[in-house]
């Protein structure tokens, strides 16, 4: 099964243009900045806005199509979609907001299955409690378990923790990967959170001003993004011009001062290197891709030392280096260093 999603919308300010496959069994993440489209993908997949232009498809069956002039009502879709507020029914108890969405199932039957997704999404006890009665952990579990009562084909989760404090988020969210497991479908998870998006998804689409990039697995990602906003999204810090070296594995980076060593060739479109904080490492003069810094500023984390280092004689951007606190310590001078980046380690990046 399949979900297959090729649209445009004029947005206020922007043009979203997204093109995505979530296929079943590989959570799919949208992974964007607020304000880039995320939600409002989901919500034309769900049918609750229209599209300008194109086309939505899942396991075979149209939702969507612009040219054909199909476009089916949210409650012929059959996608399953988790809010950011869960949007429970206020005056109903936790079992009436599962048993409503069961439709004309006879009644014995809408009481078998709400008492199991009642047991699955472990809401035993809470079943005659209204939602203002709930915490932010069981309103979310009882929205997931009136969401599986309709029987979807597909799921949207729109940044599902979002309205909950990050002490709840952990048991939560292991919790959704549960239920997700044993969902058959496609799933599309819209955040806004890598680290969120590491541990529950396989594919991600990155969306920047409305664009959509083509999916890649997660990995891939993390370790090698080819634009500077994937890059961010990401987690890479370090930005700086550059542009082909003398040598075809070098590249010259002008507001440093410094030409220093990839692991290959030059990337075509490259405009941007990107270096992560924790590539950055202590090192001896003369290692590959060594240089001295100064240290401008430095803040302590939880369980790491970020350190904003200045090349003498550059007036180009800041490098900042992390280091844990034990490594940072043992340095000899904290306050002049040299530092090197491993060739493998450069991103070489797209504006």
């Amino acid at each position: 099964m399949a979900l297959t999603v090729q649209i445009k919308k004029r947005l206020e300010g922007f043009r979203l243009e997204v093109d995505f496959t979530a296929r079943d069994g590989e959570p799919l993440a949208l992974l964007g900045a607020s304000g880039c489209g995320k939600s409002m993908t989901l919500q034309c997949v769900a049918g609750i806005r229209r599209p300008d232009w194109g086309r939505i498809e899942l396991d075979g069956e149209v939702l969507f199509d612009s040219g054909r002039h199909i476009d089916l009502p949210p409650q012929r879709r059959r996608v399953g979609y988790l809010f950011q507020q869960y949007a429970l029914f206020p005056n109903m108890t936790v079992e009436q907001n599962i048993a409503v969405c069961l439709g004309r199932a006879e009644e014995s039957r809408r009481r078998e299955r709400t008492a199991e997704l009642v047991r699955m999404l472990r809401l035993e006890g809470l079943e005659g409690r209204r939602p203002r009665q709930l915490s932010g952990g069981q309103q979310q579990r009882a929205a997931l378990a009136r969401i599986l009562a309709s029987e979807p084909r597909a799921i949207l989760l729109d940044e599902p923790f979002s309205a909950l404090d990050s002490h709840l988020k952990w048991q939560l969210e292991a919790d959704l990967a549960d239920v997700l497991a044993r969902f058959p479908g496609p799933v599309v998870w819209v955040s806004h959170d890598r680290g969120e998006v590491c541990r529950n998804c396989r594919q991600v689409c990155v969306l920047d001003s409305g664009r959509s990039a083509p999916a890649s697995t997660v990995r891939e990602l993390m370790e090698c993004p080819r634009t500077v906003s994937a890059a961010r999204l990401s987690g890479c810090e370090n930005y700086v011009p550059i542009r082909p070296g003398p040598e075809p594995d070098l590249v010259s980076v002008p507001d440093w001062h410094l030409t220093l060593r990839c692991a290959g060739p030059w990337r075509e479109g490259a405009a941007v290197l990107g270096i992560r904080a924790c590539h950055v490492r202590p090192a001896a003069a003369g290692e590959v891709n060594a240089f001295p810094c100064e240290t401008v500023r430095v803040t302590e984390d939880v369980s790491a030392v970020l350190a904003d280092l200045r090349i003498p004689g550059s007036e180009g951007p800041l490098l900042r280096m992390e280091l844990d606190r034990e490594a940072w310590a043992a340095l000899p001078d904290r306050g002049r260093l040299w530092v090197s980046v491993p060739p493998e380690r450069l991103l070489l990046l797209a504006p």
